[in-house]
Parts: structure tokens; sequence; C-alpha cells
């Protein structure tokens, strides 16, 4: 009767275990899954090549989604409203994650943040929680078509300032006829294109600003060096591939294919774009390089490429738990495991202490540059106050390029000066 009873009470523990999702191994485990919203469309591709490798291997389902450029804070606000939101974004600095801490996943414990080299790559939240992390550091400048320049009778020694590449870039348009090809491509402002000259090219006058009075941020930007944007924009506009009342409707890919063609000397980018430029049916190496961008501003001929980060990744604290361990898993991933991925194939340098030596020639260039005692421009588009204040400054320099005036490079000011301070009162809100 005993031995019933306890074979009773035996097959009554073991149904009960069944029946409440118990035993050893035969319960399902959640398996979370990642949806990063990426804000590089040039790299588009890369991001999902690199996803599906991480899919194949783990089979953790990653989703990459792309906004269009100049799109990524409309497209994020509208993919956060949806069920499915992104477990993994960006954010560009300071100002940019006041509009999103809330969202942000303490950083602080996770493996990603063990890795990271320094804490200049972070951004914290007012508890001091780790809110976001910086996964790549890029520089920009002036790419060069080395052979083009040498057929107009230069080289890159000939240019050591503001003075020089304007001299250099107004002879060949005054000989483009003879020559077969323009000095710069195009300046395109399309959506495309217009965040090389209303955020890039817009930090050197900031950068000045900063430099000049030792400081690296301000509520109140002044027009101190605004006089050498617009000599700079002049330069741009006024020696490219076409009239400068085209250039709304130009876009990025303009500006880079008429690069690739043989169309002209100079393309305002960055780094970034190394995988676009060199390779099969495209140039050899030897055939590019980067200058500064100079605007006539401090010691130029030691002066280095525009260098720093403005992307960071945050976590989406409003994800399922088990969304938001296979995110972690994988920016973790992305620093170790494809750390050489991310150098060759997407062209980064991360701060991180498994990172692999670039193989991007612009990112080499940079550290040679470092190397001989160029001092990098900082990038300062985290203290810019808004997308509201770029988006004010593209639309006056389309205007002021379509019709040089005075007047019209007064709204430009106006845009620059006057809508830092208003933006800036309104994040003060």
């Amino acid at each position: 009767m005993k031995k019933a009873l306890a074979i009773l009470l035996a097959l009554i523990m073991v149904f009960g275990l069944v029946g409440c999702g118990g035993g050893s191994g035969d319960a399902e485990t959640e398996t979370g899954s990642v949806y990063f919203l990426n804000f590089k469309p040039e790299q588009d591709q890369q991001w999902k090549d690199l996803a599906a490798a991480y899919t194949e291997a783990t089979g953790v389902e990653v989703t990459v989604v792309t906004a269009a450029s100049g799109e990524y804070e409309t497209t994020l606000m509208a993919e956060m409203g949806k069920d499915e939101a992104p477990t993994l974004f960006q954010v560009n600095g300071p100002n940019g994650l006041k509009n999103w801490v809330d969202y942000c996943y303490d950083l602080s414990g996770s493996e990603i943040y063990s890795h990271l080299n320094s804490d200049d790559y972070i951004l914290k939240n007012e508890a001091g929680e780790v809110s976001a992390i910086s996964y790549v550091i890029e520089s920009y400048g002036i790419i060069t078509n080395k052979t083009l320049l040498a057929e107009a009778g230069y080289s890159v020694e000939d240019i050591t300032s503001f003075a020089d590449l304007k001299a250099v870039a107004e002879d060949i348009t005054a000989r483009s006829a003879e020559l077969g090809f323009s000095a710069f491509s195009s300046a395109g402002m399309d959506s495309s294109s217009d965040w090389r000259f209303k955020t890039h090219l817009a930090n050197l006058p900031i950068w000045a600003e900063y430099q000049a009075n030792g400081i690296n941020t301000t509520t109140e930007i002044k027009d101190e060096y605004l006089d050498n944007y617009r000599a700079m924009w002049d330069l741009y506009i006024n020696n490219g591939t076409c009239a400068p009342a085209e250039l709304s409707a130009k876009t990025g890919d303009d500006s880079r294919n008429e690069f690739l063609a043989g169309e002209a000397v100079f393309f305002q980018n960055g780094s970034w774009e190394y995988g676009n430029l060199v390779g099969e049916g495209k140039f050899a190496e030897e055939d590019l390089t980067m200058i500064p961008i100079y605007i006539g501003y401090g010691d130029e001929a030691n002066q280095g490429l525009c260098t720093g980060t403005e992307n960071y990744w945050c976590v989406n604290k409003e994800a399922s738990e088990a969304d938001i361990e296979a995110t972690l898993a994988f920016i973790n991933y992305c620093v170790t495991d494809a750390a050489e991925t991310m150098a060759s194939s997407l062209g980064f340098v991360i701060p991180y202490d498994t990172a692999a030596e670039s193989s991007n020639m612009f990112v080499k260039l940079d550290g040679e540059m470092l190397a001989a005692g160029k001092k990098p421009v900082s990038w300062n588009f985290t203290t810019m106050p808004s997308e509201e204040w770029k988006n004010g400054v593209g639309t006056a320099l389309t205007a002021y390029a379509a019709d040089q005036t005075d007047a019209n490079w007064d709204a430009v000011v106006k845009a620059f000066v006057e809508g830092w301070a208003t933006e800036y009162a309104l994040l003060a809100e």
C-alpha cells in the first residue's frame, strides 16, 4: 500500500511540473530578436550583410531598417510608435539624447561597455546611467583625385591653406573646357546631400569660434567666422560641375558619381565613402587622398582632418527583456567577433579595446596626420541645437546659391545665429 501511494504521489508531482511548465529542458525559452534603425544610408548593405551573418551564426533574427538621409529623427518617431519598435536606435549627441533619454536602457553593466576605451565615448542621463555608447569614430575632409590634380599641374603639397585651395580651384575652373573636368563635384542640397554643408561644413566656423574663445559649447553662437563659411561655400558652388541654381535638385549620388566619372578633382565627404570609391571598377588607392577643409582660420599648415563621432547607440528599454538581451548581445558581437568586419567592410574605427586595424585608406591617412602632429578639427555636431536649426541653415544656403546677394547671405547668418539661440531656448523649456 505504501509503495502504491509513493508511486501515485510521484506521478502527481511529474504531471504537476509538466502542467506548470517545469521540468528540465523541455520548456521553451523565449528567443529575442533585434530591430536596428540605422542612421547611415551609405552603409545600409554592409549592415544588412553583417546582420545576416550574425543570424546565420546564432539563429537570432536581426532586422536592419535604414532611414532616408536627413529623415532619421522623423523615422525614429514614427517607428517608436509601433508595436514592433526598434530595439536599437541612434542619437547624435547630448541634444539628440534629450528627446529619447526616457527610452534608453542603462548600459553601465553591459559587456560592450566593458570593452570601451574611454568614457569620452558615452552619453549619460541625469542619474548618471550610461544611456548611449559610440560605435564609430570617423574623419571627413575633401577627397581629392590626385591624378586629375596632376593633370591640372598641381599636387596635394601645393594646397596647405584656403588661399592655396582657392587659387587651384579657380585656375581649374578657368581651364575647365581645356582640362575636361571641374574643380568640385556638385554641392547638392537635396536631402541626401545637404548634410555635407548644413552640418559638416557648418562645423568649421563653429569649431573656429570655439577654438578662438576657448569653449566647447554655447547657447549663443556668434557671427565670428561666418565670412569664412561664405568664402568656402562660394568656392564650392562657383567652381563645380553645375550651375549654382541647379544645386537644390542635386543628390548625394550625383556628387559621388561625378567624382567617380572623373568630372571633378574635389569631393567633400568622409572616410565612410571608402568602399564606394575604391575597388574593382572604381579608383585605386593611389589615385586618391583626403585634404583638410580649410576656411582661412588658424595654423592651416598644421590642420588635420575633421575627426570625431556623432554616432551613439541606444538600446530601447521599452522592448521585451528577451529583445533587450538579444540586442545587447548583437552590439557586443559587432565590436568583438565582428570587429574585423566593422573595420574592413564598414570602414569603421571603433573606440573599443577589441578594434581591428582598418584597411580604409582615409582612416590610415588620419592616423598619419596625427602622427605628424597635425591637429584634427573636432566634431561639434553634438552642440548644434536641433535638426530644425540645420534645416534652416540648409534652406538659406540653397537660396543664396541660386542668387548670391549680400541680402541672401544675411539670411544664412540669421538662420545660423538667431536660429541657434531660438532652438537652444526651446531646449531649455
